[in-house]
Order: structure tokens, then C-alpha cells, then sequence
């Protein structure tokens, strides 16, 4: 039983995608909820690669990050950090009072295994207390590191390179690739695929996230869907682990459900769906290229619902502090080493963990609603 299991409260829809017809270049969308991962394949269309390029801005990792990262392991598999960010900055203002800064509101490693036919993603609490390293800041400024900080604050103090750096302490793993993904963009492009169908088996009503759904089927359209991986007050105990639990149901919906949407026949639709996808991300400096990023892509296409393992990091409540959470030391040293060594994540490392208490189970695609 994965751990998304637990929250009770939504289970995604059995649909599979069709396959593309023989001769067609495969369209990927990989879209990773409000810490969602958007990837756009090709088409073949040499129109769309023009268009698409001016939309990509890129960060470059590497050169702020220099030599001091862990080895990079060369197994065939590949790492991959993503981000949401909770900014409030612009059309985000709608979510919150733009105080000048963002954190990193959703964070997952995506681990593909050798082959890319099975990947594995770790939630990382946004309210976990970790060492946080020196860095430097998106202004070249070095930040000092700190003890106890929050994991959300990396982001907020030196941006992406600081996130990233923060995640290759903690995991010992080097990240390949950094997507970050915006807000706005987020829900445009739901909306642009149509929605996102999903079965909530309790009612859910947050105020905060302006989500309210009955019990039942819904198609979700890009405002619901940011909202529901937005939840956090009305879901279990009210902490972020809760929250956690929705996104990665709606990861399973959406990874599931992402099909034939028409575009093969309907180019406009196709260029209006990479169009609005590749202005939701910033990607790391190597993805910042149609090219670059439609290779990328390719290498997802054959990820469906069933190959993702999704798992929190292990944590436990914080004894000095029931609103934080900290890292289960040898839980957590099992979950790294396992995507280290391009193997499974081991049940054992993630067993009594703190969850979020959101009692019950979501079905897997596939699976008969009681």
C-alpha cells in the first residue's frame, strides 16, 4: 500500500490513455501537482519549437552550485527535483498577500529508474526541520546555513540553487534536473486538458484553499485542482503530511488520465497546450530548450499511473514543536540510499511514520468503488 492510501478522502478515476495511433510522435504532458512536474513533448511541428523556446527561462544550477555536490552517478537513472512555488507574487496574489519572498510550498524528488519504466517520488514536508546549508543566492549573495530551519525556507532565502543544494545534503543524491512550477500556470494548463476527473470519498471544504466537493465523481477544472493540492486545514490533522496525501492522489489521477486529447487532429490545441505548459515551469539550464525538454520528455512516455511509487519522507512531530516535523534519521538514510542505488524503496522505511492522520483508503486506478 502506498502511502496516499491513507487520506480516505480521494481516490483517481481507473482510466487508462489511448496509445497513439502507430506512426505518431507521442505527445507527453507529465504534470506534477502543486509541486507537479509539466513536460511537453513533440509533435513534429517545426512551428511550435519557434514559439515555445522565447516561453523558457532556465536557471543554471550548476554554475551557482560549483564542484561541492555529491558524485554524480552515472547508473542510467535519473533525479529530479520539483517545486512548487507559493509566491504571491502577480496573478499568484489571488492565494495570499504578497510579502516579498516565496517558499517552496510542494517539493518532490522524482527518481527514474534505469530504463524509465518505473519511478519513485518522495514528498518532502515543507514544514520539516532540517540543517540547511551555506549557499549562494540568485544574486550571486552567500546565505549562511542554519540549524532547525525549515525546509521551505531554502528556497525563500537563496532560490532554486539553495533548494537544490538543501536536497543533495539531506539525500546524498545529486539532482539532474530542477523543474519549478507556477501557480497560474498550474491551473491553465488543467484547464487546457480538459480537467481532471477524481472520486473524493468524504466531503472536503477548505476555506482557505476556496475548495468545496461532496462526496462523488468530479472533473476537476484548474482553480479545484489547485485548490484540492492546496487542502491542508480540513484534511486529517490540518498539518502539511495531510496535504501531502491529497497531491499525490491527484499525481495518480492525473498521471493516469492524461490521454489522446485531441491535439493530434487539432495542432491549435496542441500548440496552445505546450504554449500554456511551458510557461507554468522554470527548468534548470539544460531543459531550457524545446529540444532539450522534448527529450526529457520522451524518456517519461512510458510512466503510467501504476509505475509511479509515491512516499513521504519519514518524519515524526517535532516533540518541541507538534506543528513541525523532523526526519526519522535511519527511515530516512533507508529512502535515500534505495534511490542512490536505483533500487525500490524498501516498505520498511516508511513504516509507523507520521502520516497525517488522515484515516481510510484511496483507491487505486483500476480498483471497483464500495
Amino acid at each position: 500500500m502506498t502511502e496516499q492510501s491513507k487520506s480516505g478522502r480521494i481516490r483517481p478515476n481507473g482510466r487508462r490513455r489511448k496509445q497513439p495511433a502507430k506512426g505518431r510522435r507521442a505527445l507527453t504532458v507529465a504534470a506534477w501537482s502543486a509541486a507537479a512536474i509539466v513536460v511537453v513533448g513533440g509533435s513534429g511541428l517545426g512551428y511550435v519549437y519557434f514559439k515555445l523556446d522565447g516561453n523558457l527561462q532556465g536557471v543554471d544550477i550548476n554554475a551557482k552550485l560549483g564542484t561541492d555536490r555529491p558524485k554524480n552517478v552515472d547508473n542510467g537513472s535519473m533525479d529530479i527535483l520539483v517545486l512548487g512555488s507559493d509566491s504571491r507574487s502577480g496573478d499568484n496574489g489571488a492565494y495570499g498577500k504578497d510579502e516579498g519572498g516565496a517558499r517552496s510550498d510542494t517539493a518532490m524528488v522524482v527518481h527514474v529508474y534505469e530504463g524509465h519504466k518505473k519511478a519513485s517520488v518522495v514528498s518532502i514536508p515543507r514544514d520539516t526541520l532540517i540543517d540547511r546549508p551555506a549557499c549562494v543566492d540568485e544574486r550571486g549573495t552567500r546565505v549562511a546555513g542554519s540549524k532547525r530551519a525549515m525546509f521551505n525556507t531554502a528556497y525563500e532565502v537563496g532560490g532554486p540553487a539553495c533548494a537544490v543544494k538543501t536536497v543533495e545534503s539531506m539525500s546524498g543524491i545529486r539532482m539532474d534536473h530542477y523543474i519549478e512550477v507556477d501557480f497560474t500556470g498550474f491551473k491553465k494548463l488543467i484547464d487546457k486538458l480538459g480537467g481532471v476527473e477524481i472520486t473524493t470519498t468524504e466531503a472536503i471544504k477548505d476555506s482557505k484553499s476556496h475548495l468545496n466537493l461532496a462526496p462523488g465523481t468530479h472533473t476537476l477544472n484548474g482553480e479545484q485542482s489547485l485548490g484540492l493540492v492546496r487542502t491542508r486545514k480540513s484534511v486529517g490533522d490540518g498539518s502539511d503530511l495531510g496535504r501531502i496525501q491529497l497531491q499525490q492522489a491527484f499525481m495518480k489521477a492525473f498521471i493516469d488520465q492524461v490521454k489522446d486529447v485531441g491535439v493530434f487532429s487539432n495542432p491549435k490545441k496542441l500548440l496552445d497546450i505546450a504554449d500554456t505548459a511551458t510557461k507554468a515551469i522554470t527548468p534548470n539550464s539544460e531543459l531550457d530548450s524545446v529540444n532539450e525538454l522534448m527529450g526529457f520528455a520522451q524518456g517519461l512516455a512510458g510512466l503510467g499511473a501504476d509505475d509511479v511509487h509515491m512516499v513521504t519522507m519519514p518524519v515524526e512531530y517535532d516533540p518541541a514543536d507538534l506543528n513541525r516535523v523532523i526526519p526519522l534519521e535511519a527511515q530516512s538514510r533507508q529512502v535515500w540510499q534505495a534511490l542512490k542505488a536505483d533500487k525500490p524503496i524498501p516498505a520498511s522505511a516508511t513504516k509507523d511514520t507520521a502520516t497525517g492522520k488522515a484515516d481510510g483508503l484511496v483507491k487505486q486506478p483500476g480498483t471497483v468503488p464500495e
